[in-house]
């Protein structure tokens, strides 16, 4: 049992790099006066949380986001831009 919940964390932990990776923010526009935020279209669900995003430039984005430490690593966190 403790076999299978150590190569699950594992695994676990090489998804969130490789998603974390694939989606770091190195063609997206930065929001100006921040160094860590950026810009992102997101798909949301029913309740309005963004479940997919993608990094975009300022005028095709829908969201503004950045990445956070968690207890589970990194985490991404993003909020729904105002028109």
């Amino acid at each position: 049992m403790k076999i299978r919940i150590a190569s699950w964390a594992a695994v676990a932990a090489l998804t969130v790099s490789a998603v974390v990776t694939a989606a770091a923010p190195a063609s997206a526009d930065m929001v100006p006066g921040s160094s860590t935020q950026f810009y992102a279209y997101c798909s949301v669900d029913l309740l309005g949380v963004p479940i997919a995003c993608t990094e975009t430039d300022q005028a095709h984005s829908s969201h503004i986001c950045q990445y956070l430490a968690t207890p589970l690593g990194v985490g991404l966190d993003c909020i729904q831009r105002s028109t």
